[in-house]
């Protein structure tokens, strides 16, 4: 099987719109939430979610080329694009079929099936726009990239809601592992910060109603009470190491692991005893040639709902056993919100800068942890220390789990 490295990351986030900003942000401990912008939430329980901020997408790319694309595959486009440039990679030095792309959205274009599908029932089908279907349905992230950047190979999406991210970036490890493509761009994307959005979510009872920037997301708090949602995307330059190395290219980091499972459980809750997810960081473990005392840091699904947050919690005691008490665990979601299908993408990217500055930053907001939630959540301020062996968790609705293992990279 090949070896895969990271050559190049991108992101898009409710704390900065490159890799730098949003690293920055993390360093300093910057919550992203406030109160929604993107409509009038008189008639919402729920005020606050986490947008992206001074996104203008004409300034990124061609003003035509953006007003074909809804604002999720614009996030898609924007971050592979500073993921490609970071890698160096030349299409015109490369060959197109050996490069392909792997990036999804759970939801898609949600902003265009609301207004057109308002559009429809007030003024007649006649008045749908003729771009409906392009710019809503979730692979167009993935399409627009491979067109942006001339992408000729294996193009693809998956969707598995909020583990959407996780699992992109592993089925794209697998296609380089078995030989299918050299280079993959691959991670997730979401705007689904809209009316119906957020409706469907709070009816859910899945969001905090708090109106507390600051304690609105609190993984593993004993006072949380739901997600706050939020929007972006993250993607990053997996590539064969070989190639990596025949173009003297810069390596971020090694993806060694990957875990899939299916809880086969309930449609919105993890099963009880953590058993799927912790199925899935064994497996990532056992792929990386690990021992559960080798992880030095775990970023967590984390999204401040109660049932994921205490589940989770057990899944990782049951995966990693006594080597559980020692490991680090944070919530990226504590400054950035829970960015549904691009929390995978931008969640790995933490991880490459945990490793490459050795820092793994603290979970915002959370002050005192529930009884049973009882790891290591890096409270209060973040860590200095080496990082070599580092998991990330994903859980969507559905019972996905998805479990990436990443390492400092060696020759």
């Amino acid at each position: 099987m090949n070896r895969v490295v990271v050559t190049g990351m991108g992101a898009i986030t409710p704390i900065g719109n490159t890799v730098e900003e949003f690293w920055n942000g993390i360093k300093q401990g910057t919550v992203g939430i406030d109160f929604i912008t993107k409509f009038d939430t008189e008639d919402f329980e729920v005020k606050l979610a986490a947008e992206v901020k001074g996104f203008v997408a004409k300034e990124r790319m061609d003003f035509k080329s953006a007003k074909r694309m809804s604002p999720f595959s614009q996030y898609a486009v924007c971050a592979a694009r500073e993921a490609w440039q970071q890698s160096g990679l030349s299409i015109d030095k490369e060959e197109p079929y050996r490069m392909g792309v792997c990036i999804g959205s759970g939801i898609g274009g949600l902003q265009d099936m609301e207004t057109e599908g308002l559009k429809l029932h007030e003024k007649g089908p006649s008045r749908v726009k003729p771009l409906l279907v392009p710019m809503m349905i979730s692979n167009m992230a993935a399409g627009n990239v491979a067109i942006d950047l001339g992408l000729k190979g294996k193009c693809v999406n998956v969707v598995t809601a909020c583990a959407t991210g996780t699992h992109s970036i592993g089925e794209a490890f697998r296609t380089i592992q078995v030989g299918d493509a050299d280079v993959m761009l691959a991670g997730g994307t979401e705007a689904s910060i809209t009316p119906l959005g957020v409706a469907g979510f709070s009816s859910l009872t899945a969001l905090n109603k708090s109106t507390d920037k600051t304690r609105a997301s609190i993984p593993f708090d004993q006072d949380r009470g739901g997600f706050v949602i939020g929007e972006g995307a993250g993607v990053v330059v997996l590539e064969e190491l070989e190639h990596a190395k025949k173009r003297g290219a810069k390596i971020l980091a090694e993806v060694v692991g990957y875990g899939a499972t299916c809880d086969a459980y309930h449609i919105t809750s993890p099963a009880e005893n953590g058993e799927g997810a912790a199925k899935a960081m064994e497996l990532a473990i056992k792929e990386a040639g690990a021992k559960p005392e080798d992880v030095d840091y775990i970023n967590a699904h984390g999204t401040g709902t109660h049932h994921n947050d205490l589940f989770e919690t057990r899944a990782i005691k049951l995966a990693l056993g006594e080597a559980a008490k020692e490991v680090k665990v944070n919530s990226t979601k504590s400054m950035v919100g829970h960015l549904l299908g691009a929390a995978g993408g931008v969640e790995f990217i933490t991880c490459v800068k945990s490793i490459e500055e050795e820092y793994i930053h603290q979970t915002v907001g959370t002050i005192t942890p529930d009884e049973e939630c009882d790891l290591d959540y890096v409270l209060g301020q973040g860590v200095n220390q080496p990082v070599y062996l580092v998991l990330t968790n994903s859980l969507g609705f559905g019972g996905h789990n998805a479990t990436l293992a990443i390492k400092k990279y060696e020759s």
